[in-house]
């Protein structure tokens, strides 16, 4: 039968290689996920700014859009508008009455409180010297960058 003669080899713990480490450390995970979030951070409010200042351009747009309305109510009666009928002071207010003058400019500052925003600071102003007349549009601009409390966009031209 068997013998137990032969011998066998004694068992050895296998050799241990200086091998790379294989995965990555938590550090390297937890430094990479806050690298990440500040970066997600800056793009965020890259964002709100970008959007406030979208706003800005788009409220500056309407204010010149609305100085054109007035100036084309004025050139629709442009007999009353060389007479000095349309001058009026800084208004933020609609104003009343049935002539046709104060019809326009009431739907102008009216026009204005809708598309700027129905503040104190939304007004308008119109200057004539002769045929030569000037509208402006007051707004408040103070959320866009570098942007002002007291706004004003100004179109001159001759009727």
């Amino acid at each position: 039968m068997w013998s137990k003669s032969h011998t066998t080899a004694p068992v050895r713990a296998p050799r241990q290689l200086h091998c790379p480490q294989r995965g990555v450390g938590l550090i390297e995970v937890l430094i990479a996920v806050l690298v990440l979030s500040i970066g997600l951070l800056g793009i965020a409010g890259l964002q709100a700014r970008a959007l406030k200042n979208s706003q800005s351009a788009y409220e500056r747009s309407q204010a010149v859009a609305l100085t054109y309305l007035m100036l084309d109510a004025m050139r629709a009666n442009v007999d009353q508008a060389r007479a000095g009928a349309y001058v009026l002071g800084r208004t933020c207010t609609p104003l009343s009455g049935g002539s046709l003058v104060a019809n326009d400019q009431s739907a102008w500052i009216i026009a204005i409180k809708d598309t700027l925003g129905d503040h104190d600071s939304s007004c308008g102003e119109i200057a004539c010297q002769g045929a030569v007349c000037t509208v402006r549009v007051f707004w408040d601009d103070s959320r866009g960058t570098g942007g002002s409390a007291t706004q004003v966009v100004e179109t001159t031209s001759q009727l």
